[in-house]
């Protein structure tokens, strides 16, 4: 009866507690969005293009967080060790979200500890090289692979098990063709070897300032995985997935949302998703992320985004099954 009795108090100051954060002011101090990776990567950009604006809707600042690592998964982890109260809000795609769980026993989280709040774009993937790389489409890339057994291509990424790992996964599975894998805290020091040419190439979101650096001869888009999504000049001609004899039905392409710990109030969920679809709204924001060939997400009520994830979830799923990935 005594462990009755103290279950049904605990229960009850839970609820109360829930209660009381979503009827308190919020936010009351600086909100935090974290990104899972460093900063200057495709991510930090879409966090810095939106948090002010994110922070005037809320009325209390948004302050950007960089922390990469393990794919994504010490941030997120930082995000679930902390309070549901609304203060720390995730940036996330499937990496983060859904894969770590999937590819890496060491990560204790799942998709469902997550409570999805707003989308905010989608990014074409595009398969990026150094210079000096002698492949100039997606199925020269994949000759040039068949080539190179004794010594084979390498690739970069963000790390162990994100989407881009996958694909690189895919690709050996798909071709024959092996490659070496070489994992990066992020997008950043990726690109950097990449155009210094220490890797070979990379699977990668599309950025706008691969236009200079193509121009200054530093790197190739030689291909995109995103058929339904037109890239900017100079890169329109690539060719596409679609197009590729080798590579056919290998689309892909990542979308970027906000996300808290379960269990954060929704008065307070509600709150962040619609400050977030009216910073999405900003004619300079937007712009922003369009120059970067994202698709910006019209506003998306919470309950279809909650639909939206679990669709999403056993998507990923599949793809982690298809190519057999065994967690380390």
């Amino acid at each position: 009866m005594k462990r009755l009795l103290h279950s049904l108090f605990a229960m009850s100051l839970a609820c109360l507690c829930a209660d009381v954060l979503a009827q308190a002011p919020y936010p009351t101090r600086p909100v935090t969005l974290m990104v899972p990776y460093a900063a200057g990567a495709a991510s930090d950009f879409t966090a810095r293009a939106l948090n002010d604006l994110i922070g005037k809707e809320l009325g209390g600042p948004v302050i950007v967080e960089n922390l990469g690592g393990a794919g994504g998964a010490i941030a997120a982890g930082k995000v679930l060790g902390a309070p549901a109260d609304g203060y720390n809000v995730f940036q996330g795609s499937p990496s983060e979200l859904i894969l770590a769980g999937l590819v890496n026993k060491a990560v204790r989280f799942k998709p469902a500890d997550f409570q999805w709040v707003a989308p905010v774009a989608t990014s074409p993937l595009v398969v990026v090289v150094n210079p000096q790389v002698p492949a100039n489409t997606l199925d020269e890339l994949v000759a040039l692979a068949r080539t190179r057994k004794d010594r084979p291509l390498s690739y970069g990424t963000p790390g162990p098990g994100t989407l881009y790992h996958l694909l690189g996964e895919r690709f050996v599975k798909r071709t024959g063709a092996p490659l070496t894998h070489v994992p990066y805290k992020g997008g950043a020091p990726l690109t950097q070897d990449l155009v210094g040419g220490q890797i070979d190439f990379a699977f990668m979101p599309y950025q706008a300032f691969y236009a200079e650096y193509a121009q200054q001869g530093r790197l190739r888009v030689i291909g995109s995985l995103s058929p339904g999504k037109a890239l900017p000049a100079p890169f329109a001609h690539v060719q596409s997935s679609a197009d590729s004899k080798e590579l056919k039905d290998f689309d892909f392409s990542i979308w970027t949302a906000y996300l808290v710990k379960k269990g954060t109030p929704r008065p307070i969920v509600e709150r962040l998703n619609a400050a977030i679809a009216a910073a999405l709204k900003d004619p300079r924001a937007r712009g922003q992320l369009e120059q970067q060939a994202k698709s910006v997400f019209d506003p998306m009520p919470v309950e279809k985004g909650e639909a939206f994830y679990a669709a999403e979830v056993e998507r990923y799923q599949a793809l982690v099954k298809d190519v057999g990935y065994q967690a380390p």
